[in-house]
């Protein structure tokens, strides 16, 4: 079948006008959400302290079991737990009559060597000035002699056990061997006590030491007259001061920190030893210190932080924080100087919003932050 050209072309112009009316509406522009109102604050650099946290125990400088040096019954005791003593004060007594009547017995026995040896020499003087005339033999003239030579040993025999008998008559009162307190005292009137027996044990609290773990990395820093600050439970809100005089040489496997010592001056005796204290360890006087506003950091999910204002949008950053002072929080890690930083409206906040900040409110809010 034959088609016409003229059928073929209103055909043709059918098919286009119907698309033409058919054409999708012009697209609609969506307008770009509103910058989000903040305040903001900048990252500064302030001379702040370097410190490092410690908690430890405080002990007293001078610690001592006094144990028995004497075997016997304990005759007296002077002094109870808690008492103050002073070097060399008496504590108690053991048996010390059986010790005067041995010391007294071993000085008679040296008298006695003394005499004999006193005589045995004027013998044997006065053989040697016999034996020059004739009179008295050889064999007596030796006799003589090894009369003295006997009785010479004699005396330092006696000397000796006369000064063991003395040393366990000092023995036999108990001392203290410094100024301090009675910590314990564990035997009474009556007790039995063996050599090495213990009986009280002092301590000297005018002086503690507080002694706490340092992490390993600051093995470097850490050196002897180093300031300590530390405060207890006992006396809340108040702080005590020491400085290091003790570093451990070896770093703990298990929880690889070192021990570090300070003394503390206890002279009014308000610190007791044994406490538990917590404080810091100044490692580094007025280091340059990155902070921000305490408001700009914020925690999430276990991080700490901050939006960075770049080009008028925001961006999240995660940093961590140390120490906070005065309201400004440290910034160990994640920012540098100059840094503008969010302080409020970040609820409002993701990643890339655009921000709108009040000229004058930055400006005071700044003016307010700088040190």
């Amino acid at each position: 079948m034959k088609i016409s050209p003229l059928l073929f072309t209103s055909a043709m112009i059918g098919l286009v006008f119907p698309a033409c009316h058919d054409a999708a509406p012009p697209v609609t522009k969506v307008a770009a959400p509103a910058p989000v109102p903040v305040t903001v604050g900048k990252v500064q650099n302030v001379a702040w302290d370097q410190t490092v946290s410690v908690v430890g125990t405080l002990y007293p400088k001078d610690e001592a079991t006094l144990a028995a040096e004497v075997e016997g019954a304990v005759e007296k005791t002077f002094v109870e737990f808690g008492e103050r003593v002073k070097n060399e004060q008496e504590l108690a007594t053991i048996d010390s009559d059986s010790y005067q009547a041995q010391l007294q017995e071993k000085k008679g026995n040296l008298a006695r060597a003394e005499a004999n040896l006193a005589n045995a020499k004027q013998n044997l003087v006065r053989s040697m000035r016999l034996a020059d005339t004739g009179a008295v033999s050889d064999s007596d003239l030796d006799t003589a002699k090894a009369m003295v030579a006997q009785f010479e040993a004699e005396v330092a025999a006696s000397k000796g056990t006369a000064s063991v008998a003395s040393l366990n008559m000092e023995r036999a009162h108990v001392k203290a061997p410094f100024d301090g307190a009675v910590a314990s005292r564990i035997v009474g009137r009556g007790d039995f006590v063996k050599i090495g027996s213990p009986l009280f044990t002092v301590v000297n609290d005018r002086i503690l030491k507080f002694i706490f773990q340092v992490p390993e990395r600051f093995g470097s820093q850490v050196k002897k007259e180093l300031d300590v600050s530390f405060s207890v439970d006992n006396y809340p809100g108040e702080i005590f001061k020491g400085k290091v005089f003790l570093i451990s040489p070896v770093v703990s496997t298990a929880t690889r920190s070192f021990n570090v010592g300070a003394l503390v001056a206890n002279e009014d005796l308000r610190l007791k030893a044994s406490t538990f204290a917590r404080g810091s360890l100044t490692l580094q006087r007025g280091v340059n210190t990155p902070v921000v506003p305490l408001d700009a950091v914020v925690n999430y999910a276990g991080l700490s932080k901050v939006f960075v204002i770049e080009k008028g949008q925001a961006h999240s950053r995660t940093v961590k924080v140390g120490r906070i002072q005065q309201g400004k929080q440290e910034v160990l890690e994640g920012l540098k100087e100059g840094e503008v930083v969010v302080l409020t409206g970040q609820g409002k906040l993701v990643e890339g919003a655009s921000v709108a900040i009040p000229a004058e409110k930055e400006t005071a809010k700044t003016a307010s932050n700088n040190p």
